[in-house]
């Protein structure tokens, strides 16, 4: 069984070789480099390989595992073996999530372009796969899967045994009566075509034909006017409806005869609903929406932890993996942790650990390489810098060497800024956070050619040095060479000058908008907690980097969101732990282009502003909402990893309102039997929101155990202001927050005033 788009696929001349299979070498080490046979499947999306010395050991993975393709030599295992295969040989393969990455070695470049082009097409062709297509492509990888002899059919044993695959605990009488109507050929077999009849007939969505037929007067087809009524009474689309109605029948109707009676059958209107624009995320939020033109301080920037690190704090591998990975996912706000390496080349990596060692050069060039891929606009290094002197000269030389223009080493106009430039005033650039010898002002004049060395003020930045116990000798052993700072490196530092927070009130009187702080979790709460509003003020001047303490050595995370409340810009998190913490994370920064800043409301923008997180309802404008969600139904929610055969999950949503203290809830459905494939809920969930602006709203989906905890198996993350009223589709993601298509939950939304009682 072959999807449409596969088909299509199969006459590329790329696929048509990867087709018929390459001997290539996998590369773990540079000891450890074994021929594997690699070969695209017929269904083009799925690749698999076998040893040549096992030959029936095979393994496999699917394109929509890929994350992206790189080439040459741009991998730290492929480095290593530079002297030994050329770079046209050499490419790599990303995966999603923490899966380890597939580096290869083919035999000829002309081997290796055919790969790499061949792969980049078929990932762009998943990325670009419309929630039908997902759908089409979805069943025929079970449909694949449950043919067991493959002979292209599948009996009635083999449809059964694919039910309980697919998460379908049904009445067998029930699904034989659907077995034969689908098998119009009546072999006792069904075909590919038979196979999409019977699973047609399996996800009928009943929940949805009963919303169709209300608006439908013949209970076959939605006229234009009837869309449009469904559109401005349930949906709540205002404006050029009727526009809008023509354009969405236009793109998701598969009826030629429909469109061109401007009218929508079942089938288009289930599309629509399953697409972007019925999607409880507002596609208007999707691309650069907000005023990028304001001073920094006045954005949440997405800020990694650590960045270095691919697992734990103590034995993890440092790699540049994790700078690509950070800046690929949006992250703006990157830390490099250097020390003093060997031959006079500075190293990164989590100082007196036994986390393996990276060299500064490198991670430069892979910052250089990926900074602007996914957004334009400004990346911050944070340099936790514990390098003598001279190795602070030659991290200086490296930035500007590798970096060149993009490195912001003066003023934009040339003067001392009266506010921070904006994200749009520094597209390109690439801006250091760390330590600087006097102001900024003396960057500004000449100086005298003997002042190549300076001294270090005691504005520490609170950094991760001050928390660890276990740095402390070092500090004392070391503090003579740490006590100096090269001009060099120092004259590198514009926008971002760290200094010690002593109090507001001292920040106030003395530090200037390029000077900011840093804070420890534990730090940051204890200000959090202090009465008043001072935090959220010092915030709408000055820029604040929040941590994870020191002690997280599985490299967990905190809470953003109570930094967040209170207008702290880089929340740093790390990237590499999937969870609740960076569920917020990419949902907070999904909207905007994704471009890893988002604009604080305007109560955070004010100087004088009277909000307080602990106080909502003491702000000017403060205007409370209610959130009503109707969780419906559900449809092909994916097994829990590594259950057992033939379980199949007893589903329940919880929807989690995060945002200032008083917003926290949370409420959950019943949970539903042994049905992951399409059960019914129909329950509704109330919220009372007071500050609409900061609150995110989590969907997530467990598998009830009442003997132990439930199991995780989707969730999807919005701002609440990105959410869109009426019946509309929720596209989980697992828990390292990638696609698991088609798994949906139906919901029916309804905000209203909580005052007035009208419809927001």
């Amino acid at each position: 069984m072959t999807s449409p788009r596969s088909a299509r696929l199969q006459t590329d001349e790329n696929l048509q070789l990867m087709q018929t299979g390459s001997m290539m070498r996998k590369v773990k080490s540079r000891s450890w480099k074994k021929q594997r046979y690699f070969k695209l499947q017929e269904d083009c999306m799925t690749i698999w390989y076998k040893s040549k010395k096992t030959g029936n050991t095979k393994s496999t993975f699917s394109i929509s595992d890929i994350e992206t393709v790189r080439e040459g030599h741009q991998s730290e295992i492929l480095q290593s073996i530079a002297d030994e295969f050329e770079p046209e040989l050499c490419f790599t393969i990303v995966f999603h999530g923490r899966r380890a990455n597939l580096d290869l070695v083919a035999n000829t470049p002309e081997e290796a372009q055919c790969w790499i082009q061949g792969l980049e097409k078929l990932v762009e062709t998943v990325t670009n796969m419309d929630q039908k297509e997902l759908l089409d492509q979805w069943i025929c990888d079970w449909f694949l899967k449950a043919d067991k002899n493959r002979d292209g059919r599948m009996n009635f044993k083999e449809v059964q045994d694919l039910l309980k695959m697919m998460n379908v605990d049904m009445n067998e009488y029930h699904a034989y009566r659907l077995f034969q109507m689908a098998d119009k050929s009546q072999s006792s077999t069904l075909e590919g075509d038979e196979f999409v009849l019977f699973y047609k007939a399996l996800t009928q969505r009943d929940e949805v034909l009963k919303i169709f037929q209300d608006f439908s007067q013949d209970g076959k087809k939605l006229t234009l006017l009837e869309f449009v009524d469904f559109l401005r009474q349930e949906q709540l689309e205002v404006d050029g409806t009727e526009e809008f109605a023509m354009d969405l029948i236009a793109r998701y109707e598969p009826s030629e005869t429909a469109q061109k009676l401007h009218a929508l059958s079942i089938d288009g209107f289930l599309t629509y609903l399953c697409s972007l624009e019925g999607s409880i995320f507002n596609v208007n939020h999707e691309p650069l929406y907000q005023d990028m033109t304001q001073p920094l301080c006045h954005y949440f920037i997405s800020s990694s932890h650590n960045t270095y690190l691919m697992e734990d704090q103590l034995r993890g591998q440092s790699s540049v993996e994790g700078y690509i990975r950070a800046l690929r996912r949006g992250c703006r706000c990157v830390e490099v942790d250097t020390w003093d390496g060997p031959n006079g080349e500075p190293i990164v990596y989590h100082g007196h650990t036994f986390t393996s060692k990276i060299f500064f050069r490198d991670v430069v060039s892979a910052i250089n390489k990926y900074a602007f891929r996914v957004s334009q606009y400004p990346v911050i290094l944070s340099l936790e810098n514990h390098c003598s002197v001279e190795q602070q000269d030659t991290m200086a030389q490296h930035l500007k060497s590798i970096l060149g223009e993009q490195l912001v080493t003066s003023t934009l106009d040339g003067r001392i800024p009266v506010c921070l430039p904006s994200p749009e005033d520094l597209r390109g650039k690439i801006l250091l956070k760390g330590k600087k010898i006097g102001r900024l002002e003396d960057c500004l004049d000449e100086r005298p050619e003997d002042s190549y060395l300076g001294e270090i003020s005691e504005e520490d930045d609170n950094g991760e040095m001050d928390e660890e116990n276990i740095r402390n000798e070092d500090k004392k052993n070391s503090k003579k060479s740490k006590d100096r700072l090269s001009q060099e490196l120092s004259d590198c530092i514009i926008y971002c000058k760290s200094v010690a927070f002593e109090s507001f009130k001292h920040s106030r009187a003395h530090y200037k908008l390029y000077e900011m702080s840093s804070f420890t979790e534990y730090k940051a709460r204890k200000l959090v907690r202090e009465p008043g509003n001072e935090f959220v003020r010092h915030n709408a001047w000055q820029l604040t980097r929040v941590y994870p303490t020191g002690l997280r050595t599985d490299s967990s995370n905190y809470n953003p969101k109570d930094m967040w409340n209170v207008g702290c810009q880089m929340v740093a998190l790390n990237f590499q732990t999937a969870g609740v913490e960076m569920d917020l994370n990419d949902g907070l920064f999904q909207q905007n282009a994704r471009c890893g800043y988002v604009l604080k409301p305007p109560f955070m923008r004010n100087l004088e502003t009277s909000f307080n997180p602990d106080q909502p309802q003491d702000t000017d404008g403060y205007s409370p909402v209610n959130l009503s969600i109707q969780v419906i139904s559900a449809q092909q929610l994916p097994k829990v990893e590594n259950s057992k055969e033939g379980s199949i999950v007893d589903p329940l949503v919880r929807v989690e309102i995060f945002g200032v203290p008083i917003d926290q809830s949370k409420q959950e459905t019943r949970y539903i039997e042994n049905n992951g494939f399409n059960p019914m809920w129909y329950e509704t969930l109330q919220f009372k929101i007071h500050v609409p602006d900061l609150a995110l709203v989590r969907f997530v989906v467990e598998d009830y155990d009442k003997t132990t905890r439930n199991d995780f198996i989707g969730q999807y993350t919005l701002p609440f202001r990105s959410v869109k009223s009426g019946y509309r589709h929720i596209h989980l993601l697992s828990k390292d927050g990638t696609k698991i298509p088609p798994s949906t939950v139906f919901v029916y939304i309804r905000i209203t005033n909580a005052v007035e009682g009208t419809q927001v």
